[in-house]
């Protein structure tokens, strides 16, 4: 197996983190501290055509693979950036990519490809359901051409810097599916004419990341706007799962690599005791566990990204790169936050918000814990844990 990346590649590497650098830190703690969207930086990606990359060449996008698409969130975080503001418009159009008509293709994704529209919202999770997703109680009711839509979402990401926004509801009740994964449909609903129908609240978080509540009445969606096959919506989900897990574990290799810079650069001119901190084991060991612990999540990535780019089964690889990545991306953010010391919770060090930042991950997109019992289940055969 060839793990060096190509002439291409590491031009698109560079390329990335040089339009990142253009944006220091203190634009990052400005936003942190204001708790503002970086709208500036996910526009200049966007013009670059980063976020654009696995759209194929037909409707405007670069028609390049999952691997290439990771490098890029990658090289987002490593910079000192995140990708979070802006990760899911790569995968959130796989939906109308692999499930929408020959019309919605062409009436979505150039637009989406050149920037002129936004869709990086997915509306899933509700109060109650939780990680359960066959629970939901969103009900979209089909009335003439369209659906009208009542129910409640929460932690849903980016709502209001998107102009379309996927939306899961149950099309038949939980009672009467055949199937407790079935009866659930995937919808386009376009935000900019929503109005009074979806209401908007804000969830204040650990970090600057645009969360929402959201509660829906009487959305009208036009029937058009279905994704695919009514009460498929589940099955329709989970074949982006892979591409989601596979481009987060990008974004945690990504925070790893910038925790593990920072912590060598500090120990190595950090001078305590007549020496630089790094000579002593108790600080030098720390950051080479974690660093091997990166490197070993990495090859997982690139093997998860490989096979998903040969049309492969990659739910093992992908779900394992996106739990190892996690973990150890906060094996590295606890490591540098020690190195630091108290040093480390200044806000002018970047480490406090990228240490925020990192934790995210352990719990979002998917929780670890459904990860183990994946594997569990799918993957070693056991009985399934819930």
């Amino acid at each position: 197996m060839d793990f060096e990346f190509t002439e291409n590649q590491e031009a698109m590497r560079k390329a990335v983190s040089e339009l990142c650098n253009t944006f220091p830190p203190t634009y990052w703690r400005a936003k942190d501290k204001d708790r503002q969207y970086p709208e500036e930086f996910v526009d200049a990606l966007t013009k670059a055509g980063w976020l654009s990359v696995l759209i194929p060449a037909e409707y405007g996008g670069a028609g390049l693979g999952m691997l290439e698409a990771s490098i890029i969130l990658e090289e987002i975080n490593r910079s000192g950036a995140t990708a979070t503001a802006c990760h899911a418009q790569m995968y959130t159009m796989g939906a109308i990519l692999r499930h929408g008509s020959r019309e919605q293709k062409e009436r979505y994704l150039p637009g989406i490809a050149k920037g002129e529209i936004r869709l990086q919202s997915l509306g899933l999770t509700e109060p109650e359901s939780g990680s359960d997703t066959t629970r939901i109680k969103t009900f979209a009711k089909l009335e003439g051409d369209s659906y009208i839509v009542n129910g409640q979402k929460i932690f849903i990401s980016r709502v209001q810097h998107s102009d379309l926004m996927l939306l899961v509801a149950r099309t038949t009740p939980f009672e009467k599916a055949e199937k407790k994964t079935m009866g659930l449909s995937l919808f386009l609903v376009d935000l900019r004419s929503a109005g009074e129908s979806l209401k908007v609240s804000p969830i204040e978080t650990l970090v600057n990341h645009e969360t929402n509540e959201l509660q829906i009445q009487d959305l009208v969606v036009p029937r058009e706007n279905l994704l695919g096959k009514e009460g498929m919506g589940f099955y329709h989900l989970l074949d982006g799962l892979n591409a989601e897990r596979i481009l987060v574990a990008a974004e945690c290799i990504g925070d790893g690599y910038w925790f593990i810079d920072k912590a060598v650069s500090y120990a190595k001119q950090r001078v305590i005791f007549g020496r630089p901190i790094g000579e002593n084991q108790g600080v030098q060991f720390p950051i080479a566990e974690a660093y091997s612990s990166i490197r070993a999540a990495d090859l997982v990535r690139y093997k998860a990204a490989s096979m998903f780019d040969q049309g492969k089964d990659c739910g093992e690889e992908a779900n394992m790169a996106k739990l190892l990545a996690s973990e150890a991306s906060w094996e590295a953010a606890n490591v540098a936050m020690t190195t630091y010391g108290g040093y480390g919770m200044a806000v002018d060090s970047d480490v406090e918000r990228k240490f925020r930042e990192s934790r995210l991950f352990l719990t979002a997109p998917v929780a670890n814990n459904l990860i183990l019992g994946y594997l569990g289940s799918h993957t070693l055969g056991l009985q399934r844990s819930f």
